[in-house]
C-alpha cells in the first residue's frame, strides 16, 4: 500500500513538472514571457495611414535582425492616422540614422505583421527618445483582402468592356 502512494507521488508530481515545462515553453515561444517587463531602449514614434494587424509586442527589425518591440498603437486625433510606438534596443542598434523608412511588412503570406526599418543616409542626425519617423518615411500594412478586391473589380470591369456591343473582341 505505501509503495502504490509512493508512484503515485511521483507520477502526480512527473505530471506537473510536464505540464509547467510546457507552460513555459508556449511562453518563450510567444514571446509573452517578459509581458510584464518594460521593453528597454528608446522610444520611437512611426505615423502610418493603416497599419493591418499590427499589434503591441510585433517585431521591429533592420535586415532581418530583430532590433525592437512595438510598445503601443494609438490613433492621432487631429489626422486619424495610427501611431505606433517602438522601444528600439541600443545593444543592437544605437545610431540608426534620423532619414530611416519604416514599414510594415507580413511575415510569409499568411504570417504575422511587423516593422522593418530601413536606416537612411544622415550621418550626423540619428533617432533619439521621443524622435517622430512622419507619415512620408513610412509604408502601410498591404491588406491582402483589398488586394482581392481590386483584382476582382479589374476583371469585372475588363470582362464588361469585352461583353459590350463594340467591345474589345479576340
Amino acid at each position: 500500500m505505501m509503495k502504490m502512494r509512493t508512484v503515485e507521488i511521483t507520477v502526480g508530481a512527473l505530471m506537473i513538472a510536464g505540464i509547467l515545462s510546457l507552460l513555459m515553453l508556449a511562453l518563450q515561444v510567444s514571446g509573452l514571457s517578459n509581458f510584464f517587463r518594460e521593453e528597454p531602449g528608446y522610444k520611437v514614434k512611426a505615423e502610418f495611414s493603416n497599419i493591418g494587424s499590427l499589434k503591441v509586442r510585433a517585431k521591429v527589425s533592420i535586415g532581418g535582425v530583430v532590433v525592437g518591440r512595438v510598445t503601443e498603437i494609438g490613433l492621432e486625433s487631429d489626422t486619424f492616422n495610427a501611431v505606433v510606438w517602438m522601444a528600439i534596443d541600443p545593444k543592437r542598434v544605437n545610431n540608426l540614422p534620423i532619414d530611416t523608412h519604416a514599414s510594415i511588412l507580413t511575415a510569409g503570406l499568411l504570417g504575422d505583421n511587423y516593422i522593418s526599418l530601413t536606416p537612411g543616409f544622415s550621418e550626423t542626425q540619428f533617432l533619439k527618445e521621443g524622435d517622430i519617423i512622419p507619415l512620408g518615411s513610412t509604408d502601410s500594412a498591404v491588406i491582402l483582402e483589398q488586394l482581392i478586391s481590386k483584382f476582382l473589380a479589374g476583371q469585372a470591369s475588363t470582362n464588361n468592356k469585352s461583353d459590350q456591343p463594340g467591345g474589345e473582341h479576340p
